[in-house]
C-alpha cells in the first residue's frame, strides 16, 4: 500500500502575484522556489511565500485538485488563500534554519543555510 502524500500549494509574491502547484515533497520544492533554483515565473517574479497547501494521499486526486485551482479566477483563489491565511503569512517561514533568504538564480547559498534534505541531494547528484 502506497502512504505517499501529495501536496497542492499556492505560493505567493510580495505584490501577490500567485503561483499553483504540486508536488510529493512540499518542504524540498518550496525550498527549491525561496532559492531560485529552478529557473521560470516563481523565479522571475519572486514567487516565493507558501500561502496555502493542502494535502492528498492519492496522486490522481491531487492533480484533480491542482487543475481545478487553476482554472479558478484569481478572486477565487484569493479567498482561498485568506479563508486560512487572512494575513498571508509565510507559512513556509520557520521550517528552515537558518531561515532560507531568497537568492537569485546563480547566487550560490552559504553551506549552513542548506537543509539536509537539500545536501543529500547534491550528493546523490556528484556521484
Amino acid at each position: 500500500m502506497n502512504e505517499r502524500s501529495y501536496f497542492v500549494y499556492i505560493l505567493a509574491s510580495r505584490s501577490r502575484n500567485l503561483y499553483t502547484g504540486i508536488t510529493n515533497h512540499l518542504e524540498r520544492r518550496v525550498y527549491e522556489h525561496k532559492t531560485g533554483r529552478i529557473p521560470g515565473f516563481t523565479t522571475r517574479y519572486r514567487i516565493h511565500r507558501l500561502v496555502y497547501f493542502e494535502t492528498f494521499g492519492d496522486v490522481n486526486a491531487a492533480i484533480a485538485r491542482e487543475k481545478q485551482v487553476k482554472s479558478w479566477r484569481r478572486e477565487k483563489r484569493v479567498a482561498l488563500i485568506e479563508k486560512g491565511n487572512p494575513t498571508w503569512h509565510d507559512l513556509a517561514a520557520e521550517w528552515y534554519s537558518p531561515p532560507v533568504k531568497y537568492k537569485p538564480l546563480g547566487q550560490a547559498l552559504e553551506e549552513k543555510q542548506i537543509p539536509r534534505f537539500a545536501r543529500d541531494d547534491k550528493q546523490k547528484q556528484a556521484r
